[in-house]
């Protein structure tokens, strides 16, 4: 199985299936993938309902989240697969959010990526973030993102304590990758 396929079904395994809490600023998610993403995804002019959520496939999120937040994003660039898996589950887990230009994609995750490189953190990765990321060390920056991440998931709990709910899980999520066993 290639890495990428690897990274989908652990996303898909952590996100599980169906779910419709009431603290959960996405509403009904099914494979981690909310109302909104869905209903953007299938060009629906409006969030998916709750029971086309529900009836999401597993195939049909594998094709959504492949094209948003692995090629739309331009991660094919990183080479190091623990990184990649890092960025795209960063990039589920925070949504998505729209960069400039139009372009579509996992903002947060490229700008935290930008950060550690040392570039213009403008959320595209264009040849400039392309020219740092192959000369650099791939593992600090998959060290520096991390520190990224749980930072920001702490002030999630700290600023909006009703996400406190979600605390142990997201734990548990970032545990795997501090242990290497994502």
């Amino acid at each position: 199985m290639n890495p990428i396929d690897t990274i989908l079904d652990e996303i898909i395994r952590r996100e599980g299936g169906y779910v419709n809490h009431p603290a959960d600023r996405g509403g009904p998610t099914n494979f981690g993938i909310t109302a909104q993403t869905l209903g953007e995804w299938r060009k629906l002019g409006r969030p998916a309902s709750a029971a086309e959520v529900q009836a999401l496939t597993k195939d049909e999120a594998r094709a959504l989240y492949r094209q948003q937040y692995i090629t739309g994003p331009g991660f094919e660039a990183i080479t190091h697969p623990a990184l990649l898996h890092l960025l795209v589950d960063t990039a589920v887990h925070s949504g998505p959010k729209r960069a400039e230009a139009g372009q579509s994609g996992p903002k947060r995750a490229v700008q935290w990526l930008q950060a550690a490189l040392g570039v213009t953190a403008d959320g595209i990765i264009g040849p400039k973030t392309r020219a740092a990321l192959a000369i650099a060390d791939q593992g600090v920056l998959y060290s520096k993102v991390l520190g990224q991440r749980l930072r920001h998931l702490g002030r999630l709990t700290t600023h909006d304590p009703k996400q406190s709910a979600f605390a142990a899980g997201w734990m548990n999520r970032m545990a795997e990758f501090v242990e290497g066993t994502a």
